[in-house]
């Protein structure tokens, strides 16, 4: 299945006053996994808004386990779930760089809905993108 990472550095307004990053950024920094992980696999989020499709979070879910601090070089590691039918359900691994540290662990689940609010089924090109992904290594 692939993994795909990316990098993000915890910057000084993603931490409170002893230089630990916040809770709430460990879904900023998902978003910026799936987002990144949509774009390797040649399809951006604007893409598939352009066709007409949007992917809310139904449900996200993140495991603290150690804190992320200013400045530190996080890896983002992102992965989709083939066996997730309902939407698309994207699974994270947050580690600290240099440290070989996992900080946080954890998933976002998404409904397809259509332009007019309608929850539907994954289409066929977002279908595509999930089997590609759970194929590679």
């Amino acid at each position: 299945m692939l993994c795909h990472t990316t990098k993000c550095r915890v910057i000084y307004g993603d931490t409170d006053h002893r230089g630990i990053a916040c809770h709430a950024n460990y879904l900023r920094w998902f978003e910026i996994g799936r987002t990144e992980m949509f774009r390797s696999l040649s399809l951006t989020y604007k893409e598939v808004e352009r066709k007409g499709l949007f992917l809310p979070v139904a449900r996200a879910c993140c495991d603290f386990i150690s804190p992320a601090r200013y400045d530190d070089l996080l890896s983002i590691e992102t992965r989709l779930d083939p066996t997730f039918k309902a939407g698309v359900r994207f699974d994270y691994r947050v580690t600290v760089d240099g440290e070989n540290r996992v900080s946080a662990t954890g998933f976002t689940r998404h409904a397809c809905v259509n332009a007019h609010g309608k929850v539907v089924r994954p289409p066929a090109f977002i279908r595509k993108i999930i089997q590609t992904a759970s194929k590679e290594i």
